[in-house]
């Protein structure tokens, strides 16, 4: 994918979901945004923009850049529930032995989750995994599913959960590798009036992998802030988290940045 590509697919995610908050109200406060925005499956129309730096990849030790673009858009079901539609876009610059620059695999993730929870919020569905890759080294080539399913609570200042699923293949190249991969990442929000303290660390396993190659498991935390640009709300974040288990040849440590363009309804606080 070349650069002119990767900007046009920018501009239009963008557009796409900016356009369905023309009629959306003003909300209260930043800090009542910055919880809804920890929330994953909170009734919220947003569009993050996540790059991912990650160094130490690689023989050479080089740096990995992925940028993932993450629409999510709820749906009503019925009175009671919402259908959380969230999708991964990753853009994937990938250093040498590799060398590829381009689109990854594509997931889907969809979770059903009560339209008014009480105390515990959570969220459970499919999660599916498209063999998008433009170029063959930089996705799984493999058609894969599995379920997914999001806890979490929101107490005063804090906002805490996880996220877990493993998906499995079932369909694609008899060349390549099966899938089995399992993913969980615990969240940590610490709100003050102004900004919030943050973790939000994603743990995976490649099942198919040696025990000694299978697990990533990355330490860190960061900081977050709620802007806007007239009356739209945007959520930034800066974390860094070192890696204290992974692969060979996988990055030793990660320098993340967020932004993530927000479209509130009022009843959304």
């Amino acid at each position: 994918m070349n650069k002119k590509n990767m900007f046009g697919l920018l501009v239009l995610v963008s557009v796409m979901f900016g356009l369905s908050a023309v009629a959306q109200e003003k909300v209260a406060s930043k800090a009542d945004l910055a919880k809804v925005a920890q929330n994953p499956i909170g009734n919220l129309i947003s569009v993050p923009f996540q790059y991912n730096a990650n160094f130490g990849t690689g023989p050479n030790n080089d740096v990995q850049s992925i940028l993932n673009i993450q629409p999510v858009l709820p749906v009503g079901v019925g009175d009671d529930w919402n259908l959380i539609n969230r999708f991964i876009v990753p853009v994937i610059d990938q250093p040498k032995p590799v060398d590829e620059t381009g689109m990854g695999d594509i997931q889907y993730q969809g979770f059903f989750t009560p339209s008014r929870p009480k105390g515990l919020i959570w969220g459970i569905g499919p999660v599916l995994s498209f063999p998008t890759a433009t170029e063959d080294l930089l996705g799984s080539e493999q058609w894969s599913a599995g379920p997914g399913i999001v806890l979490l609570k929101m107490a005063g200042p804090w906002v805490f959960g996880c996220v877990a699923d493993n998906i499995w293949s079932f369909s694609g190249d008899n060349d390549r590798s099966n899938v089995n991969a399992f993913f969980f990442q615990y969240f940590v929000n610490y709100n003050f009036e102004d900004f919030y303290l943050t973790s939000v660390p994603a743990i995976t396993a490649n099942w198919k992998a040696d025990s000694s190659d299978r697990w990533t498991v990355p330490f860190g935390a960061g900081i977050g802030k709620i802007f806007k640009i007239g009356r739209l709300p945007i959520n930034c974040q800066l974390h860094a988290y070192y890696n204290v288990e992974h692969p060979d040849n996988a990055a030793n440590w990660q320098a993340r940045l967020q932004i993530q363009l927000m479209f509130p309804k009022k009843s959304n606080i």
